[in-house]
């Protein structure tokens, strides 16, 4: 027993040691207060749904000792009377880099690309740093604390925001006298990432966002096979990130598309990122919902365009103008499907504008309680310190504000922000509300004066009948400062009072125009306290326009479902056996097309009389680049790993642009930045879906490689001169290498040993075993021998050689090899390794009995494809079918889909074009395109949409006159250059 005692009081000896101050104090005779404190009297805000009238909130080092409506006050106590104020916890911003710089940018102009790392003992690429951390690089910033602490914020959760792995993040408290250390949270916060590279590497790879997503997925690959002790060397950023997988993970993805990226990574290797989102989460709410993730939303609400100017009003897209009509529901829509999410001042110029962005978000309909939750207690839980901040309960920091009313109010003053005890006035409490409606006489005349906005930053209006005075006030001390000026004369009248503790007018001197001085009294009109005033600050709310699918022009109200029509009396293009049908009928059942004959049975199908016209497949672009955000990945002279799947873009509008020029089905090609390309995406066209919804359910597998001047980069500047390879040679042992590495990866996966898996080698050996499809840019006839005798060393065939414009000279070759051919029809000489190329090309491989396609590689042409394809009667006299076929079953039976689509035949899919005219005619148009029996495009549609468009943008730009009129903020409308992506494309 006694042997106990003597334990209990050495360890009760060590604990007092040790929680003594141990730092020097060079700083003065300052002493710490050890006292309780009392704020007796107020609304208290326990949490944002623990609400307590005439609270008591008990606080002592620091901390929370009790709150609530019963506490026992000790005797050592200092006691606050705050009656009729309010206390909330203090705000918790979990996504800012408070205190950590970025690096400064590495300059390259002038200089070659760098395709290494540039250090040792680190991941491969510089882009990936999960090993920063950034309490190492933090530097406390007292200035840029205090606008947070006027904003309401009590801590920040900081990071370095720079690179695809960023590394660890910092919690910080805003407490600038720091205490006993205290300041520093959590030195380990979260990881970060993102999917924009570094600025301090120079560091080539990757060059895309689908480059940066593979970037990604390989990290988390190497991470788990050097956690089982793989690796022969030392990687230090494996380490950290290996070390820190209990840490939360947060992802600034900062767009609808990319969350949805972000969370499908995060998705395929169990991780649960909080997702920093863009703001425009409403246009697919739904599709945000099933990601379950949590977000962190920014509040950068855009500003309307300035359209005082008629002419400035065509620089703006509907979807830029919609973006700033219904961005303020964000909010609301995320809060009422469920959604969890922080707020954020990320992306706001400052953190003072954080408040008006909620007032209108509130306004909206965002609801105040959820509000306050997501600046508080759901970033708290984010950062897994919900047992420290975010909540006035006991034991957690004393965080709090002191408000003169409901926080979110437009009339309410923050008086006070304590950050863990600390004490930081943003407003005197005495601070008299002046705000209301005033009469001033100076000069012989009157001025009708309307002071309005937050206490601390009065906004003035100055009138004198119908004509407005600018002006400017200032606030402080009781004392108040107030100039306006006539604008036609320019003279300024300056005027400054004090307020008196009770009188509802102020006094004061005003200097004239002249210079002379008199005595002034501003008589109040209207208005009171806490804006009572009917006068009080409003946000202006307009009308939301609706949203469509997608959420830009020409989008759907609803989006299309499958109907059953028949058509009636077409000259119905088969694309089969059957040839060209005169005076049939087809009937599209359940997306199918269910028969093809003469005087079929509507069955309660929709009639559509096609008498005089043309019922065709719909075109097919075996080489596309549409619908995407990227299309080389030129870091590497191989990017098999990277997917166009990645960076489908829903919302292109040459998707519709494509359905109005009759094509229903493309395959997006990775661009001819280097040899082994990335993987191809094929697409039905169903304008309106998401991206996933726009790919082909079991979509056979593609993969761009490339021959010629793009791939040995022979016409990418003087400066490029490094990347292997750089002759044609080099391009065959290019694929020699990578093939033979991929066999041996391949042998080693089926013989069950341990490997390191890699997405790279994992593509190359579903080539070698004939599970992917190869669609190669080429021109050259030696090249296109090359190639085909490099599969046949490796026992698999070329699928397709694309553009081929020397496919003339080595038909036969190619039809013994097994390939198809996808080409232009009569492109020539726009470049050296084209003038050879002839406009009887496609007619010629044709002849050989080679499955020949037409194909664009360009957004314009694909919308014509049908001209193209007439000009094989031009150029070598095919005949009108086995030119049509050259877009429909040709293309098809190359992608490997002609069991399912491009050609009208029982059984397959209604992806079926409507012309006007003969097909192959300048002067058809398509009047219904249909995909899986729903209509896509519908001429008759298309003339509503665009008056409706218009009606929109009208109604849209008195709005924002509105807006202006109102006072509010606006920005000069620009212009976005739509980037047309072709084969050479980098960006």
């Amino acid at each position: 027993m006694e042997k106990r005692f003597l334990w209990v009081l050495a360890f009760l000896s060590i604990s007092i040691v040790s929680a003594q101050e141990y730092f020097p104090n060079n700083g003065g005779l300052k002493q710490e207060n050890t006292n309780y404190t009392a704020l007796t009297n107020a609304t208290l805000y326990i949490t944002p749904t623990n609400v307590v009238k005439n609270g008591t909130l008990l606080i002592k080092d620091g901390k929370v000792v009790a709150s609530g409506k019963s506490v026992n006050i000790p005797k050592n106590v200092v006691k606050i009377d705050l009656d009729g104020m309010y206390i909330y916890p203090s705000f918790v911003d979990p996504y800012t880099d408070f205190g950590v710089e970025k690096p400064e940018r590495e300059r390259a102009r002038g200089r070659e690309p760098q395709y290494d790392a540039s250090r040792d003992g680190f991941y491969w690429n510089d882009h990936i740093m999960p090993e920063f951390e950034a309490i190492s690089a933090f530097t406390y910033d007292s200035k840029k604390a205090k606008e947070y602490r006027e904003a309401g914020f009590g801590t920040v959760n900081t990071h370095r925001m720079d690179g695809i792995a960023r590394g660890t993040g910092v919690l910080v408290a805003l407490n600038d006298e720091d205490g006993a250390g205290t300041r520093i949270i959590n030195d380990k916060s979260g990881q970060y990432y993102s999917f924009e590279k570094s600025v301090a590497s120079r560091q080539s790879y990757p060059t895309s966002l689908m480059g940066a997503m593979a970037l990604l997925r390989q990290m988390y690959h190497d991470a788990a096979w050097y956690a089982k002790g793989n690796s022969d060397t030392k990687d230090r950023s494996l380490e950290a990130l290996n070390a820190n997988k209990a840490v939360v993970s947060f992802f600034e993805a900062g767009s609808k598309d990319n969350n949805v990226r972000a969370d499908k990574i995060g998705d395929a290797f169990n991780i649960n990122y909080v997702i920093v989102g863009g703001g425009n989460e409403y246009e697919m709410i739904d599709k945000i919902q099933k990601t379950n993730a949590r977000y962190i939303i920014p509040l950068d609400f855009p500003e309307a365009f300035d359209v005082s100017d008629p002419y400035s009003q065509k620089y703006m897209s509907l979807a830029d103008m919609r973006d700033w009509n219904q961005a303020p529901m964000n909010p609301k829509w995320l809060s009422d499907k469920g959604v969890e999410f922080s707020l954020t001042t990320f992306k706001l110029k400052k953190p003072s504008e954080l408040k008006e962005n909620i007032q209108k978000a509130i306004a909206y309909g965002y609801n105040e309680t959820k509000a306050l939750q997501a600046l508080t207690t759901i970033p708290a839980s984010f950062l897994n310190a919900s047992d420290k901040i975010g909540t006035l309960q006991e034991g957690r920091y004393a965080n709090f504000l002191i408000t003169s009313g409901p926080i979110f109010n437009a009339e309410t003053t923050i008086y006070e922000n304590w950050v863990q005890g600390q004490k930081n006035i943003i407003n005197t409490k005495d601070l008299k509300d002046i705000r209301g409606n005033y009469k001033i006489t100076v000069g012989g005349k009157s001025y009708d004066v309307k002071l309005s906005g937050d206490i601390s930053k009065l906004k003035s209006d100055v009138k004198q009948g119908s004509t407005t005075y600018p002006s400017k006030i200032d606030y402080k001390d009781n004392w108040v400062s107030l100039s306006f000026t006539n604008e036609k004369t320019k003279e300024v009248f300056r005027t400054t009072g004090i307020i008196p503790k009770t009188d509802q007018n102020f006094y004061g001197r005003v200097v004239l125009p002249s210079g002379a001085e008199e005595e002034f009294t501003a008589v109040r009109q209207s208005g009171g306290a806490n804006g009572s005033s009917k006068d009080k600050d409003k946000v202006k709310k307009h009308e939301i326009v609706p949203l469509t699918y997608p959420n830009v022009g020409y989008g759907f109200e609803k989006i299309p479902q499958s109907q059953n029509i028949l058509f009636k009396n077409a000259t119905v293009w088969t694309s089969e056996e059957a040839g060209i049908l005169e005076n049939t009928d087809v009937l599209v059942k359940n997306g199918k097309i269910a028969a093809v004959g003469k005087d079929l049975k509507a069955g309660g199908a929709t009639t559509v009389d096609a008498t005089g016209k043309h019922l065709t497949a719909g075109i097919i672009d075996e080489h596309s680049h549409i619908a995407a955000l990227s299309i080389n990945e030129a870091g590497h002279n191989s990017s098999a790993e990277v997917s166009i799947e990645d960076v489908v873009d829903p919302e292109d509008i040459n998707i519709y642009r494509n359905l109005a020029g009759g094509v229903t089905s493309i395959q997006i090609l990775h661009g001819s930045a280097n040899p082994i390309g990335g993987r191809s995406a094929i697409l039905k066209l169903k304008w309106g879906e998401d991206a996933e919804g726009l790919i082909y359910d079991n979509s056979p597998k593609f993969i761009k490689f490339a021959l010629g001047e793009n791939v040995k980069q022979s016409n990418w500047g003087s400066n490029v001169r490094t990347r292997f390879p750089q002759t044609r040679m080099g391009v065959e042992q290019v694929y020699i290498n990578y093939f033979n590495r991929a066999k041996e990866y391949d042998a080693k996966k089926k013989a069950g040993k341990p490997y390191r898996y890699d997405e790279e080698m994992e593509v190359l050996a579903e080539i070698l075993n004939g599970e992917r499809f190869i669609s190669c840019h080429s021109y050259v006839q030696s090249e296109i021998n090359m190639l085909m005798k490099v599969a046949e060393q490796f026992g698999f065939k070329v699928n397709t050689f694309t553009h081929i414009l020397e496919g003339y000279k080595v038909a036969d070759k190619m039809k013994q090899h097994g390939v198809g051919a996808s080409t232009f029809s009569d492109w020539w000489a726009y470049k050296f390794e084209v003038n050879d190329a002839i406009p009887y090309n496609a007619a010629i491989m044709a002849s050989q009995g080679l499955v020949v396609a037409i194909n664009s590689d360009d957004a314009e042409m694909s919308r014509r494809l049908n001209q193209e394809a007439a000009k094989g009667v031009k150029y070598g006299g095919m005949s009108e079918e086995e030119a049509w076929k050259m877009v429909t079953i040709n293309p098809a039976k190359l992608l490997h889909l002609d069991d399912r689509t491009g050609s009208i035949k029982e059984g397959k899919d209604a992806d079926l074009v409507l012309w006007s005219d003969h097909p192959l005619s300048v002067y058809a148009k398509a009047e219904k395109t249909l995909i899986d029996g729903t209509t896509y495009f519908d001429i008759e549609t298309d003339k509503e949409m665009r008056q409706n468009i218009q009606e929109e943008r009208n109604k849209l730009v008195k709005l924002m006159l509105d807006e202006k009129e109102a006072g509010g903020n606006t920005r000069s409308p620009k212009g976005k250059d739509k980037i047309h992506f072709e084969c050479e494309t980098i960006h």
